[in-house]
């Protein structure tokens, strides 16, 4: 299927270039609406450049970058030109949506969120449907805030399933798209600043069930307090532990851990509910090869395991990956969140040695220091893989864990460029070994 002229007649201005503005500014366009862009570094794309400065009147829409802020802390001179032209601010997702309608086609959606496992349940599921598909004829594909933007996937026909990752930025700019089936994860302290603090946060992610029918689904997990009060609230919803009797992920070595055990009951859920056999479903845990920087085990040597759990940029991230290794060398540190580490305390005695790197390692260190947790701020990864290395076969730790609990951007570009540079040291690392021995 194509998308052919939908948009005709419609004008619509990008703001914000990157990952997500980009690729939406190129889909409008090809879908025959009238585009205008702004970026902050400049517009070097080949579509009329428009400066918030100037308004939009006559718009139809504003596409606003999850990353740049409508409202909290303070809201981009854009949104704030949107809102007295009196024009909607929209994520790509709201228009995938719009263009799918607009194509003729009832494919389904799909939205995931939580603060933690969104990304793992978003590509778990697509791969139950994946595989699915071979046998029962399910088209499907991903993205949103994980993989592909969300206008940059293809038309998919009445029998298609869009699975998409939704950010809390995203969340806030829906007004029609109605998911078929939606999943809320879990929820703790993250991005409060473009929130106005824990209640606008909650309100933002609970936005996944907006406009949800009796016929729709609601998944809900409950291994958290916020989401566990939640789901008092939705007695409709089907909840979620993984904490309780059901899966077997025994023959899933990709998916470790409780928590991972709930991201694989959320998908589970979600693909009953698309119609998905409970042996289709037992086939795509097994085979499902997992996700980079999410407890990737990188290699193992001497019986030491390198686990990039790069991803962890938030200390309860990184509380499911020590869940999973009772003794181990830990890598942490860069931006850290508000709170830093001391939620982890329960999970200290799990720790031999801590290496901290980044902007935030003095911080992290005062905590382990109260907390008698042996540890060495190192400062970068260089520094610390060797390190990590020597420590483990000293202190006869099997695991070294890079599961950072802080953000990355004051070191690297992302958690991606953090776990690809873990993944060169140690490679380089273990092909300096050989050539000594």
């Amino acid at each position: 299927m194509t998308w052919g002229p939908i948009f005709a007649g419609r004008r619509y201005a990008v703001v914000g270039l990157g990952r997500n503005g980009l690729p939406a500014a190129q889909a409008l366009a090809a879908m025959g609406a009238d585009v205008a862009v702004w970026d902050d570094r400049g517009s070097p794309t080949g579509f009329p450049a428009h400066d918030p400065a100037l308004g939009y009147a006559g718009f139809d829409a504003l596409v606003l970058s999850p990353g740049i802020p409508h409202t909290h802390p303070a809201p981009h001179p854009a949104a704030a030109a949107a809102r007295a032209a009196g024009i909607p601010i929209l994520s790509d997702a709201e228009l995938l949506f719009q263009a799918v309608r607009a194509a003729g086609s009832r494919a389904r959606f799909v939205g995931i969120t939580g603060t933690n496992g969104k990304s793992t349940t978003t590509a778990l599921l697509h791969h139950i449907l994946q595989q699915a598909g071979q046998e029962a004829g399910y088209e499907s594909a991903a993205g949103g805030n994980l993989g592909p933007a969300a206008l940059a996937l293809p038309l998919l026909s009445d029998a298609g399933v869009y699975v998409l990752e939704m950010s809390s930025y995203m969340l806030e700019r829906l007004t029609t798209l109605r998911f078929d089936a939606a999943a809320l994860l879990n929820v703790s302290p993250d991005h409060l600043d473009r929130h106005g603090g824990l209640e606008g946060y909650v309100a933002a992610k609970r936005h996944v069930f907006d406009r949800q029918g009796p016929n729709d689904t609601a998944v809900l997990g409950i291994d958290d307090p916020v989401c566990a009060g939640l789901a008092r609230e939705m007695p409709h919803a089907v909840t979620v532990s993984g904490h309780a009797p059901g899966l077997d992920l025994s023959d899933a070595p990709t998916l470790p851990g409780p928590h991972n055990a709930q991201n694989a009951a959320a998908a589970a859920a979600l693909a009953r509910a698309l119609g998905v056999s409970d042996a289709a479903i037992a086939s795509g845990l097994r085979s499902f090869p997992g996700l980079p920087h999410r407890q990737a085990r990188i290699a193992t040597r001497g019986g030491i395991a390198f686990i990039d759990d790069s991803k962890a940029t938030n200390a309860d991230a990184a509380a499911r990956a020590l869940a999973c290794y009772p003794r181990l060398v830990w890598i942490a540190g860069g931006q850290a969140k508000a709170g830093g580490i001391e939620s982890l305390a329960p999970l200290f005695p799990r720790i031999a040695h801590a290496l901290l790197i980044g902007r935030d390692a003095p911080m992290l260190a005062a905590t382990l220091e109260a907390a008698a947790v042996p540890h060495t701020i190192v400062h970068t990864l260089e520094a610390a893989v060797p390190e990590a290395a020597t420590l483990a076969r000293r202190l006869e730790a099997p695991t070294v864990l890079l599961s950072p609990a802080c953000a990355s951007f004051d070191q690297f570009s992302g958690f991606e460029a953090r776990g690809e540079r873990f993944s060169r040291l140690v490679h380089a690392l273990h092909q300096t070994s050989e050539q000594a021995a």
